[in-house]
């Protein structure tokens, strides 16, 4: 047996998970290249070598809950490849205005096809509230009038947008709370399809760069957008709704969120699927509105992404047959392992989803926190 396919299983065996074994988190490996490669090239060799064939899984998900619990990324972690990644950080800042659209481009415009079919009723590409539904749509339409709360959403109400998706969230605050929302985002389908969906309400969406936009609001809220904007640029991004909130205003940020400060991208995630994507951190954030705001609220919902990971992975296998003529068996297993990896790494606590509730500095508390 080669030694990098024993040192592999070694460190699979730490985690519980054997090669070619029989539970369904276990590993079926089939082209003895898999260990070399995953050893050379840790979560991106792991990642291509399943979009290429190399091996399978029954439960993708299981798989990354207990590598992730048991912290094997670390120990296959090729430290000359990620000093790269760090150094080409430290220089570029990869989530700056030219390269804002990049994520448009190669995620959210692959086609409003495969978004319908995967999302609920309403679109919503971000984390679900499940603490009293029953199903995707009802714990979709929970998270908006979640945030409607949080708040304040009201009659008149003006609320800009950072990322608005296919404006599901400015359509429910507009016909549910009688709000008026500007919402931007990277993605010309998403722009297109969005304002059909908003047609005759007041809502306009623009495809623009969050640091472009003028005007003033009674709320600025994001959801599902700071895991775009990068650490060189949270300050920056903290600064523009700072600019453009009343002086009485809120903001409202909701985003996946790590347990450690990075500076760098996961490199297969970066390659395949979210180009620029990075995950802050609570000091990170913190950092970028100090002296800015006051944060009223940090509510952590993680957990009801894992079940909102794998209802999407449903809808998307049950889908498949009518998506594969567009979109080929390549992409079915990239697509699937993006979604179950993601639903693995919330299962095993490594990935949070926050909600933050902040209010310029001399306001008076609001009222509409919910925890």
């Amino acid at each position: 047996m080669p030694k990098s396919e024993i040192v592999l299983r070694e460190l699979l065996s730490l985690a519980e998970i054997e090669v070619n074994g029989s539970h369904p988190w276990d590993i079926q490996v089939h082209n003895d290249l898999f260990y070399e490669r995953v050893l050379r090239d840790s979560t991106l060799g792991l990642g291509e070598s399943y979009m290429e064939g190399w091996w399978d899984c029954p439960a993708i998900d299981e798989f990354v809950d207990r590598a992730l619990k048991a912290h094997l990324e670390d120990k296959v972690r090729n430290e000359t490849r990620y000093l790269f990644q760090a150094m080409r950080a430290k220089i570029l800042n990869r989530q700056s205005s030219k390269r804002a659209f990049e994520v448009g481009v190669k995620h959210y415009d692959l086609g409003n096809d495969l978004y319908q079919r995967m999302l609920d009723k309403r679109l919503n590409y971000t984390c679900g509230y499940w603490k009293d539904a029953k199903n995707l749509d009802d714990a979709q339409e929970a998270k908006l009038e979640l945030v409607c709360k949080k708040i304040g959403a009201k009659p008149d109400m003006k609320i800009l947008e950072l990322g608005c998706g296919w404006g599901s969230f400015a359509k429910y605050a507009a016909e549910k709370y009688g709000a008026s929302v500007l919402g931007l985002t990277v993605s010309k389908e998403q722009v297109a399809l969005g304002m059909e969906l908003c047609k005759g309400l007041p809502v306009e969406l623009r495809l623009q760069d969050y640091r472009e936009v003028q005007g003033e609001f009674d709320a600025v809220i994001s959801i599902g957008v700071m895991e775009h904007v990068g650490y060189k640029n949270y300050l920056t991004y903290m600064q523009v709704v700072n600019r453009c909130l009343k002086a009485d205003g809120i903001g409202f940020v909701h985003t996946i969120g790590g347990n450690k400060s990075i500076t760098t991208s996961e490199p297969w995630s970066d390659k395949y699927i979210f180009p620029n994507g990075m995950l802050p951190s609570i000091s990170q954030l913190g950092a970028a509105m100090e002296n800015l705001f006051v944060m009223e609220d940090w509510h952590n919902i993680g957990p009801h992404y894992d079940p909102t990971l794998m209802a999407w992975h449903a809808n998307f296998e049950k889908s498949w047959s009518d998506l594969q003529p567009k979109y080929g068996e390549t992409f079915y297993r990239m697509w699937r392992y993006y979604l179950l990896c993601s639903a693995g790494a919330f299962r095993s606590r490594t990935q949070q989803l926050w909600q933050i509730v902040f209010t310029p500095i001399g306001t008076k508390q609001p009222d509409c926190r919910i925890s």
